[in-house]
């Protein structure tokens, strides 16, 4: 919002995706009344942003262009390399909403032409709380600051500096630098085992999302025949959602997976699994275990799950309202 404003007198318009993070989408919906225009770039089925129509969508005026780097719900890796060499071709701002990749993935701003990064504590086992934004300075990216008050952090974001939360936010980034190697492959080896493991004793699981573009910690599957809400009741012990935790709320299936194309029936029945540095493999293997349990008895509760297994295309059948 910063950014835009700055810009507004010559430039007006904002190209993001249909698959960001709510606080993105929520931060657009407000600058389009204020008068800007915002392109709601869709995703393949994959996931993942086509750079042509990327480009395409680009105008001589648009001032930024946001893009996340790792999904919060599917887990998958945009090409961010690839974007920001394109805005930077377009002397277009680039911001990239990073906080599920700090820290998990390596980010490196000046490789990837990325111009501005959001940055969240409590996503790389900090504070919950505080984060960072990371604003280059070559080329200049200039802000008008959305909070007033005595000048702080540059004049960004007046109001006193919550100390140990920054501090909190440093140390726990340093951590994640020391462990990230170390993580990436202890948390690529459980998720294999979660995925491979489901499969094979449930038919009919969908993986949400890219198989390769991907950070392995967030998982989202679908399992046909079965509510999402009612596996998640039935794991009550273990952390799962459906959907992201943050529009939990509503009872809308996923608009990231209505985005990348899942059937509304199978966008009810996902579940997104989280695995992070203190994932135990016996976590691991309970849940798993629960999963598949619970899976069969729900389904075997389901008259959807018999009609098909009879050999019934439920496409076909012409449900009527009574």
């Amino acid at each position: 919002q910063g950014v835009a404003r700055f810009y507004k007198s010559r430039k007006k318009h904002i190209v993001t995706t249909q698959t960001e993070h709510k606080c993105v989408l929520d931060s657009c919906r407000s600058l389009e009344s204020e008068g800007f225009q915002v392109t709601y770039l869709p995703v393949k089925k994959n996931g993942l942003v086509d750079l042509k129509e990327l480009e395409a969508a680009l105008r001589p005026d648009t001032s930024l262009v946001s893009v996340m780097t790792v999904n919060n719900e599917i887990g998958v890796k945009q090409p961010i390399h690839e974007i920001g060499e394109i805005c930077r071709d377009h002397k277009i701002f680039f911001h990239t909403d990073a906080a599920q990749a700090v820290g998990k993935i390596p980010v490196d701003v000046n490789d990837m032409k990325i111009d501005l990064m959001s940055i969240s504590g409590h996503k790389v086992y900090g504070p919950k709380g505080v984060g960072a934004i990371y604003v280059r300075r070559r080329p200049r990216v200039r802000l008008e600051p959305l909070q007033s008050g005595g000048g702080q952090e540059r004049g960004l974001r007046s109001g006193t500096v919550p100390t140990p939360l920054a501090v909190g936010l440093g140390a726990a980034c340093e951590v994640a630098q020391q462990e990230m190697e170390y993580d990436h492959k202890r948390i690529t080896l459980l998720a294999e085992r979660l995925v491979t493991k489901i499969m094979s004793e449930v038919p009919d699981v969908v993986m949400n999302g890219d198989r390769e573009h991907r950070y392995p910690g967030c998982i989202n599957l679908s399992f046909a025949y079965v509510e999402g809400e009612s596996l998640l009741m039935a794991l009550k012990d273990v952390a799962l959602s459906s959907g992201s935790a943050c529009t939990s709320a509503s009872l809308e299936p996923s608009y990231v997976l209505r985005a990348i194309g899942t059937d509304e029936d199978l966008a009810h029945s996902s579940i997104r699994f989280g695995i992070g540095r203190f994932t135990t493999e016996e976590e691991v293997d309970y849940t798993v275990q629960k999963c598949i349990q619970h899976v069969k008895r729900l389904r075997e509760m389901s008259p959807l799950w018999e009609m098909v297994q009879d050999g019934i295309d439920l496409k076909s059948i012409k449900w009527t309202q009574h």
